[in-house]
Protein backbone atom coordinates (compact mmCIF):
# COMPACT_ATOMS: atom_id res chain seq x y z
CA UNK A 1 0.00 0.00 0.00
CA UNK A 2 2.95 2.40 0.88
CA UNK A 3 4.28 0.89 -2.79
CA UNK A 4 0.50 2.46 -4.62
CA UNK A 5 0.83 5.68 -2.28
CA UNK A 6 4.20 6.77 -3.37
CA UNK A 7 3.06 6.36 -6.65
CA UNK A 8 -0.05 8.69 -6.04
CA UNK A 9 0.28 12.91 -6.93
CA UNK A 10 -1.75 13.29 -4.39
CA UNK A 11 0.14 12.17 -1.58
CA UNK A 12 2.83 14.53 -0.57
CA UNK A 13 4.49 12.70 2.54
CA UNK A 14 4.12 9.23 3.28
CA UNK A 15 5.50 8.61 7.20
CA UNK A 16 6.40 4.69 7.75
CA UNK A 17 6.18 3.68 11.11
CA UNK A 18 6.50 -0.31 12.29
CA UNK A 19 7.39 -2.79 15.70
CA UNK A 20 10.63 -3.37 13.70
CA UNK A 21 12.32 -0.32 12.70
CA UNK A 22 14.37 -2.44 9.70
CA UNK A 23 11.75 -2.95 7.76
CA UNK A 24 10.39 0.38 8.06
CA UNK A 25 13.98 1.47 6.76
CA UNK A 26 14.48 -1.38 4.26
CA UNK A 27 10.99 -0.22 3.03
CA UNK A 28 11.84 3.52 2.81
CA UNK A 29 14.52 3.09 0.38
CA UNK A 30 12.50 1.33 -2.21
CA UNK A 31 9.97 5.00 -2.18
CA UNK A 32 10.35 8.47 -2.66
CA UNK A 33 8.54 10.11 -0.47
CA UNK A 34 8.92 8.23 2.81
CA UNK A 35 10.30 9.17 5.97
CA UNK A 36 10.63 6.38 9.03
CA UNK A 37 9.31 7.34 12.21
CA UNK A 38 8.91 6.18 15.59
CA UNK A 39 5.73 7.45 16.96
CA UNK A 40 2.55 7.71 15.84
CA UNK A 41 1.16 10.77 18.06
CA UNK A 42 3.95 13.36 16.66
CA UNK A 43 3.26 13.22 13.56
CA UNK A 44 -0.32 13.73 13.81
CA UNK A 45 0.04 17.31 13.34
CA UNK A 46 1.59 16.66 10.11
CA UNK A 47 -0.66 14.08 8.83
CA UNK A 48 -4.42 14.00 6.77
CA UNK A 49 -4.75 10.35 6.95
CA UNK A 50 -3.45 7.42 9.05
CA UNK A 51 -3.32 3.95 8.02
CA UNK A 52 -3.33 0.96 10.31
CA UNK A 53 -2.28 -2.06 8.92
CA UNK A 54 -0.78 -3.54 11.86
CA UNK A 55 -2.69 -5.91 14.21
CA UNK A 56 -5.67 -5.96 16.40
CA UNK A 57 -3.26 -5.14 19.50
CA UNK A 58 -1.81 -1.90 17.89
CA UNK A 59 -5.37 -0.93 16.23
CA UNK A 60 -6.46 -0.82 19.47
CA UNK A 61 -4.25 1.63 21.00
CA UNK A 62 -3.66 3.95 17.40
CA UNK A 63 -7.11 4.30 16.89
CA UNK A 64 -8.30 6.49 19.91
CA UNK A 65 -5.16 8.49 19.59
CA UNK A 66 -5.81 9.00 16.04
CA UNK A 67 -9.31 9.86 15.97
CA UNK A 68 -9.02 11.97 19.46
CA UNK A 69 -6.93 14.51 17.46
CA UNK A 70 -9.13 15.35 14.67
CA UNK A 71 -7.12 13.14 12.01
CA UNK A 72 -8.38 10.28 9.69
CA UNK A 73 -7.49 6.74 10.21
CA UNK A 74 -8.46 3.49 7.77
CA UNK A 75 -8.80 1.03 9.73
CA UNK A 76 -7.35 -2.43 8.71
CA UNK A 77 -7.74 -4.36 11.72
CA UNK A 78 -10.94 -3.72 12.31
CA UNK A 79 -11.50 -6.80 14.78
CA UNK A 80 -10.51 -4.37 17.10
CA UNK A 81 -13.86 -2.54 17.03
CA UNK A 82 -15.35 -6.24 18.41
CA UNK A 83 -14.65 -4.44 21.62
CA UNK A 84 -17.97 -2.56 22.31
CA UNK A 85 -16.45 -0.53 24.77
CA UNK A 86 -13.49 0.60 22.06
CA UNK A 87 -16.24 0.84 19.26
CA UNK A 88 -18.15 3.02 21.10
CA UNK A 89 -15.57 5.38 22.57
CA UNK A 90 -14.06 5.77 19.31
CA UNK A 91 -16.79 6.40 17.09
CA UNK A 92 -17.45 9.26 20.08
CA UNK A 93 -14.22 10.78 19.94
CA UNK A 94 -14.55 10.72 15.87
CA UNK A 95 -17.89 12.32 16.08
CA UNK A 96 -16.37 15.04 18.46
CA UNK A 97 -13.43 15.67 16.92
CA UNK A 98 -14.79 15.48 13.26
CA UNK A 99 -12.07 12.33 12.25
CA UNK A 100 -13.38 10.03 9.88
CA UNK A 101 -12.94 6.05 10.24
CA UNK A 102 -12.28 4.43 6.98
CA UNK A 103 -12.54 0.45 7.28
CA UNK A 104 -11.96 -1.32 3.45
CA UNK A 105 -14.50 -3.84 2.58
CA UNK A 106 -11.46 -5.98 1.98
CA UNK A 107 -11.35 -9.59 0.75
CA UNK A 108 -15.16 -9.90 1.23
CA UNK A 109 -17.97 -8.93 -1.81
CA UNK A 110 -21.40 -7.98 -1.08
CA UNK A 111 -20.47 -5.39 1.20
CA UNK A 112 -22.40 -2.64 -0.61
CA UNK A 113 -25.88 -4.83 -0.94
CA UNK A 114 -25.29 -5.52 3.20
CA UNK A 115 -24.80 -2.09 3.45
CA UNK A 116 -28.20 -1.19 1.75
CA UNK A 117 -30.12 -4.21 2.91
CA UNK A 118 -29.43 -3.07 6.32
CA UNK A 119 -31.26 -0.35 6.35
CA UNK A 120 -34.58 -2.53 6.99
CA UNK A 121 -35.21 -5.96 8.19
CA UNK A 122 -32.58 -8.66 8.06
CA UNK A 123 -33.20 -12.22 8.78
CA UNK A 124 -29.81 -14.16 8.86
CA UNK A 125 -26.19 -12.49 7.88
CA UNK A 126 -23.56 -15.54 7.14
CA UNK A 127 -20.13 -15.57 6.56
CA UNK A 128 -18.42 -18.88 5.41
CA UNK A 129 -14.62 -18.85 4.90
CA UNK A 130 -12.69 -21.45 3.40
CA UNK A 131 -9.02 -21.54 3.75
CA UNK A 132 -6.37 -23.63 3.51
CA UNK A 133 -3.66 -25.18 6.00
CA UNK A 134 -0.78 -22.55 5.49
CA UNK A 135 -3.53 -19.48 6.27
CA UNK A 136 -4.50 -21.38 9.35
CA UNK A 137 -0.97 -22.07 10.68
CA UNK A 138 -0.04 -21.01 14.03
CA UNK A 139 -3.54 -20.10 15.56
CA UNK A 140 -3.84 -20.86 19.26
CA UNK A 141 -7.50 -21.88 19.14
CA UNK A 142 -6.56 -24.80 16.58
CA UNK A 143 -3.51 -25.88 18.33
CA UNK A 144 -5.79 -25.95 21.64
CA UNK A 145 -7.91 -28.56 20.14
CA UNK A 146 -4.97 -30.47 18.75
CA UNK A 147 -5.78 -29.96 15.44
CA UNK A 148 -2.66 -29.43 12.71
CA UNK A 149 -4.08 -28.50 9.66
CA UNK A 150 -1.37 -30.27 7.73
CA UNK A 151 -2.38 -33.10 8.88
CA UNK A 152 -6.26 -32.44 7.62
CA UNK A 153 -6.84 -34.39 4.56
CA UNK A 154 -10.77 -33.65 3.74
CA UNK A 155 -12.71 -30.20 3.85
CA UNK A 156 -13.36 -29.87 7.42
CA UNK A 157 -15.58 -27.56 9.33
CA UNK A 158 -13.67 -26.30 12.08
CA UNK A 159 -15.47 -24.01 13.32
CA UNK A 160 -19.21 -22.46 13.94
CA UNK A 161 -20.30 -19.55 15.90
CA UNK A 162 -20.67 -15.90 16.15
CA UNK A 163 -18.53 -13.26 14.53
CA UNK A 164 -17.55 -11.60 17.85
CA UNK A 165 -15.88 -15.28 18.90
CA UNK A 166 -14.75 -15.71 15.61
CA UNK A 167 -13.07 -12.43 14.88
CA UNK A 168 -11.38 -12.96 18.79
CA UNK A 169 -10.23 -16.70 17.86
CA UNK A 170 -8.99 -15.95 14.61
CA UNK A 171 -7.44 -12.64 14.92
CA UNK A 172 -5.18 -12.77 11.39
CA UNK A 173 -7.88 -14.42 9.73
CA UNK A 174 -11.52 -13.35 9.52
CA UNK A 175 -10.97 -9.32 9.81
CA UNK A 176 -14.13 -9.96 7.26
CA UNK A 177 -16.63 -11.03 9.92
CA UNK A 178 -15.82 -7.47 11.52
CA UNK A 179 -16.47 -5.80 8.68
CA UNK A 180 -19.91 -7.48 7.85
CA UNK A 181 -21.04 -7.38 11.30
CA UNK A 182 -20.60 -3.55 11.96
CA UNK A 183 -22.70 -3.23 8.30
CA UNK A 184 -24.90 -5.59 9.41
CA UNK A 185 -26.70 -7.32 12.47
CA UNK A 186 -24.24 -6.58 14.40
CA UNK A 187 -20.96 -9.65 16.33
CA UNK A 188 -23.52 -11.58 18.13
CA UNK A 189 -26.35 -11.79 15.26
CA UNK A 190 -23.79 -12.52 12.38
CA UNK A 191 -22.86 -16.26 11.91
CA UNK A 192 -19.34 -17.58 10.37
CA UNK A 193 -18.39 -20.56 9.60
CA UNK A 194 -14.38 -21.45 8.77
CA UNK A 195 -13.80 -24.62 6.55
CA UNK A 196 -10.33 -25.82 6.61
CA UNK A 197 -9.94 -27.51 3.28
CA UNK A 198 -6.28 -28.70 2.29
CA UNK A 199 -7.01 -28.70 -1.22
CA UNK A 200 -8.21 -25.08 -1.86
CA UNK A 201 -5.69 -22.59 -3.39
CA UNK A 202 -7.85 -19.63 -2.04
CA UNK A 203 -9.08 -18.12 0.32
CA UNK A 204 -13.05 -17.57 -0.64
CA UNK A 205 -15.62 -15.86 1.48
CA UNK A 206 -19.23 -16.94 1.08
CA UNK A 207 -21.56 -13.92 2.29
CA UNK A 208 -25.28 -15.22 2.56
CA UNK A 209 -28.28 -12.45 3.29
CA UNK A 210 -31.77 -13.22 3.96
CA UNK A 211 -33.96 -10.14 4.45
CA UNK A 212 -36.47 -8.12 3.62
CA UNK A 213 -35.32 -6.65 0.66
CA UNK A 214 -34.65 -10.53 -0.68
CA UNK A 215 -31.94 -12.64 -1.10
CA UNK A 216 -28.04 -12.48 -1.55
CA UNK A 217 -25.26 -15.33 -2.22
CA UNK A 218 -22.09 -13.49 -2.87
CA UNK A 219 -18.69 -15.83 -2.76
CA UNK A 220 -15.13 -14.34 -3.83
CA UNK A 221 -12.13 -16.75 -4.16
CA UNK A 222 -9.12 -14.96 -2.96
CA UNK A 223 -5.50 -15.30 -3.95
CA UNK A 224 -3.35 -15.29 -0.66
CA UNK A 225 -1.01 -13.26 -0.48
CA UNK A 226 2.57 -13.79 -1.15
CA UNK A 227 3.91 -12.10 1.91
CA UNK A 228 1.12 -13.53 4.13
CA UNK A 229 -1.15 -16.14 3.20
CA UNK A 230 -3.78 -15.74 6.36
CA UNK A 231 -4.97 -12.72 4.05
CA UNK A 232 -5.98 -12.28 0.82
CA UNK A 233 -4.25 -10.20 -1.85
CA UNK A 234 -7.48 -8.71 -2.42
CA UNK A 235 -7.76 -7.23 0.64
CA UNK A 236 -4.56 -5.01 0.02
CA UNK A 237 -5.98 -3.91 -3.41
CA UNK A 238 -8.96 -2.77 -1.52
CA UNK A 239 -7.24 -0.56 0.89
CA UNK A 240 -5.38 0.81 -2.05
CA UNK A 241 -8.73 1.66 -3.68
CA UNK A 242 -9.97 3.10 -0.37
CA UNK A 243 -7.00 5.69 -0.06
CA UNK A 244 -7.38 6.28 -4.26
CA UNK A 245 -11.08 7.44 -2.99
CA UNK A 246 -9.98 9.37 -0.44
CA UNK A 247 -7.03 11.46 -2.07
CA UNK A 248 -8.99 12.17 -5.43
CA UNK A 249 -12.63 12.96 -3.64
CA UNK A 250 -14.28 10.53 -5.56
CA UNK A 251 -17.17 8.37 -4.46
CA UNK A 252 -18.26 6.16 -7.02
CA UNK A 253 -20.65 2.78 -5.92
CA UNK A 254 -20.75 3.83 -2.17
Amino acid sequence: MAKAADEMDEVKRIYLIDSDPKRAAELSKQLKKTIVVTSVEEELYHCDLVVEAASQAAASEIIPKVVGRGVDIMVMSVGALVDDAIRASVFDKAKNSGAKIFVPSGAVAGTDCLRAASKDDLDTVELISTKGPDSLRKVKYLEDKGIDPKKVTTPTVIYTGTAREAVHLFPKNVNVAATVSLLGVGFDKTTVKIVLDPKTKSNSHELILKGKFGEMVCETKNVPSTDNPSTSHLAALSAIAVLQRIVRNEWIGI
